[in-house]
Parts: C-alpha cells; sequence; structure tokens
C-alpha cells in the first residue's frame, strides 16, 4: 500500500498529483512528495523494520512507490563503521563513517535514489529513462536500466573521469558528452525532456528520485541504536542529499522512532565549486553560481538546484559549512584509507577534509557523536591519486635485495632462528 498523498510545492503549498512533475505551475517552487504520516504511524514501528531484509526498502513506507521497487532490491543498508582510528587520528572520541562507497550495485549512494526513480518511472508507463550527471548517477541508471530492461540515455560533461565513463558505458547506455559545465548539461537535458518526454531521474521525475535519499539518514539512526548524531557532516553537490538527511531525522522523530534531539548538520564543498559554502558564510540566502574548478568531479555543480534549501538546512540545525583545496582533498582520501582502510573518492576527501578543518576551527566539539558521510568508491576516482602516492619498490627476486631495503627504511625486525 501507498502512503504517497501528493506532491507538493515547497514554496506555496500547492499540491498536485503523483505525476511526472517537478515545478509548481504558480510559483515556480520544486516539488516534493507529501506523506500521509498518521496512517504511517499506524502500520510502521522499529520492531517491524528490523525483521525485515537488510536493504532501503526496509523503509518502504516512507518511499514514493505505489507498489514494491522493479529494481534496486538489494540497494542500502551499507555499513556504518565506528572509525576509531580515524577518531584518534583527529583527536575526538565517537567517530563513525556512513559507507556507502560499497553501496550495490555500482558504489555510491546514488544507486538509492535511482531504484527509486526508476521503479517509479515504471510504475509512471516511461519506456526510456535519462539522466544528467557527473559520474556516480551515470554509472547507477545504466546499470539499473539494464537490469530492468529499459532503454537509457546519459548525458555528461565530456571530460569526466575515464573510470566512471566506462563505468557506464559498459552497461550498454547511449553516452553523450557534452563539451561544457554538468550546469549546461543539465539545461540541454531539460529542453530533451520537454520535447521527448522521456523519464530524465533528476528533471521531471526528480521529486521521487530524491526522496531515495532519505534512506541514508533512515540507516544511521538505526545503525547507533535508534538515535541522532549529535554532529554529521555531508557532501555537496546539487545540494538534494543534505536536505534529505534532514528530512530523515525529522520523520523519524514524527513517528516517533527517535528522540527530539537536535542534530547539528554541515555542508562540504570543494573550494573549486562551493556556492554553498560562500552563501552560509556570507550569511545570504543568495545562492550565486560558479564555474567548477576541482578535482571533485562528483561534486562539480556550479549552480545547484537545492543551493538555497541546503544553505536554509545548515543554518536552521546550527551547523556550519566549510569548503577545501584539491591538495587537502587528496590528504584526507589518504587519511582515510591507512586509517580505516575504506578508499572513498574524492568527494569523501572532501567530507573528510572539511571535518577536520571544522574540528580543528572548535566548530565540531571532540566529546560528542560525529558522523562523516562517504558518498562513493575510490576505485571511480584514481586520476586524482596519479603522482600523488608512493611509487612502487622494485627489486630483483634476491632476499639480499630485500635485505637491503628493509635496512634503508630503517627498520629492525626479529629474525627468525
Amino acid at each position: 500500500m501507498s502512503y504517497m498523498k501528493s506532491l507538493k510545492c515547497r514554496e506555496c503549498g500547492k499540491e498536485y498529483p503523483k505525476e511526472a512533475l517537478h515545478v509548481c505551475e504558480l510559483c515556480f517552487g520544486p516539488l516534493e512528495v507529501n506523506y500521509e504520516y498518521d496512517k504511517i504511524k499506524e502500520v510502521l514501528t522499529r520492531n517491524i523494520i528490523e525483521k525485515r531484509p537488510t536493504n532501503m526498502w526496509r523503509y518502504k513506507e516512507l518511499l514514493p512507490l505505489d507498489n514494491d521497487p522493479s529494481v534496486g532490491g538489494q540497494v542500502g543498508f551499507t555499513p556504518l563503521v565506528r572509525a576509531h582510528n580515524l577518531a584518534k587520528a583527529l583527536g575526538v572520541k565517537e567517530l563513525y563513517v556512513k559507507n556507502d562507497a560499497v553501496n550495490f550495485p555500482t558504489l555510491s549512494f546514488k544507486d538509492r535514489v535511482v531504484s527509486v526513480a526508476i521503479s517509479r518511472a515504471r510504475e509512471l508507463g516511461f519506456k526510456i529513462v535519462a539522466c544528467a550527471s557527473t559520474g556516480n548517477l551515470a554509472n547507477s541508471v545504466a546499470a539499473n536500466a539494464a537490469a530492468c530492461g529499459m532503454e537509457t540515455y546519459v548525458f555528461i560533461p565530456y571530460d569526466l573521469e575515464q573510470t566512471k565513463i566506462m563505468g557506464t558505458l559498459i552497461y550498454g547506455a547511449t553516452v553523450v558528452g557534452i563539451k561544457g559545465t554538468y550546469d549546461e548539461v543539465n539545461r540541454l537535458c531539460s529542453e530533451i525532456a520537454g520535447k521527448y518526454g522521456w523519464a530524465f531521474v533528476n528533471i521531471n521525475i526528480r521529486p521521487y528520485y530524491a526522496e531515495g535519499s532519505k534512506t541514508f539518514g533512515y540507516e544511521i539512526a538505526e545503525q547507533l541504536g535508534w538515535k541522532l548524531p549529535k554532529h554529521i557532516i555531508v557532501p555537496m553537490a546539487g545540494g538534494s542529499l543534505i536536505t534529505k538527511i534532514s528530512k530523515a531525522f525529522k520523520e523519524f522523530q514524527k513517528l516517533g522512532f527517535v528522540k527530539e534531539t537536535p542534530t547539528r548538520i554541515y555542508g562540504a564543498q570543494a573550494a573549486g565549486c562551493s556556492p554553498i559554502v560562500n552563501a552560509v558564510k556570507e550569511g545570504t540566502e543568495l545562492i550565486r553560481p560558479v564555474r567548477p574548478n576541482t578535482i571533485a568531479k562528483s561534486l562539480a555543480i556550479g549552480n545547484p538546484a537545492d543551493g538555497y534549501y541546503s544553505a536554509k538546512v545548515i543554518r536552521e540545525s546550527g551547523g556550519w559549512a566549510e569548503n577545501v583545496t584539491d591538495e587537502e582533498i587528496i590528504s584526507a582520501m589518504k587519511l582515510l584509507a591507512e586509517t580505516e582502510g575504506i578508499f572513498a573518492e574524492t568527494a569523501g576527501g572532501v567530507t573528510l577534509g572539511v571535518t577536520k578543518k571544522l574540528i580543528e576551527q572548535g566548530r565540531i566539539p571532540k566529546d560528542e557523536s560525529i558522523v562523516v558521510s562517504v558518498t562513493g568508491n575510490g576505485l571511480k576516482t584514481q586520476e586524482a591519486l596519479y603522482g600523488k602516492l608512493n611509487e612502487v619498490t622494485v627489486i630483483n627476486s634476491k632476499l639480499s635485495e630485500f635485505d637491503d631495503l628493509v635496512k634503508a627504511n630503517g627498520k629492525q625486525y626479529a629474525l627468525k632462528g
């Protein structure tokens, strides 16, 4: 049974039918899904959730489908890692990493939003699915569409990381590289969606698509023992994820699953593309577009669709927003890998780099629970590390040469016998 009541404008509150709509015809505000929470409260409990399979659909009453999902049945419930080694390195008491770098099937949180979007698109009768993407979304749309036999068009900036391009082409999608930034790609896709009537997951299907991000927040609360963290740091590209994590926490409070305790939410961007961070720091509601210039290509959206709302979430929670340089991104990626064995993509380096900076600034206390959001796998952005890691040491197959290497490294080991 569906508990999706309608689509509702975030600005003026006008309600719309549950169709492929995303903009209010009166005030041009964005639409989002409106649920019947009173009815959900009657049928959903923590005990029921805990008995269900360990995937994102354990929260199905809070997701915008009329029926069971037709794709992505194994997505979600990724590890929440208690990061003791990283906590020690950062000088904090209680630190967790929510690790969507191992999400199924394409190793990013985008599998959450895409499984919802494509399932909903099929319910609405679409035969062709498409997207504008900075990489991870392209991978996920191509993979999940292939799994359910839908024709797929993916539009990307032509100069994305080659691993992400290959990770889309392998599924047989039609991939179109556009000479321009993501924002230019997105504008073109809006025109294509209007002319061809395809299901663009992050345009005309966006209200449904965005709801999938809530499961990232639901899982954190459940995995913490049905409580909310004091602090959570979230990477921002278009800005949707941070707003939906906030919505997830509020929904769990409304349903009585967690105590109504405040969580401070922090936004992370790369210095080469930080329009939301700039707005927060300047204390303005205006998001001034920028032209991206950063190795964190998955976050390189200069004119974020949900920028205003993400900045609002940050302010209302009492959090803050910060950015980091490309050098700081690489350093944070290495720190996470060396302390916790987690290989995050550049977006993860942004999130951890910002976390480190906020702790050093005293904005995040060292004795309260902190969750760092890792949303994609480092195998997708290996190009960013070229020339930044130690070289492979090459020797001949002689024990004497290895002995010399050990001595050169200044190591001393107890020898057998």
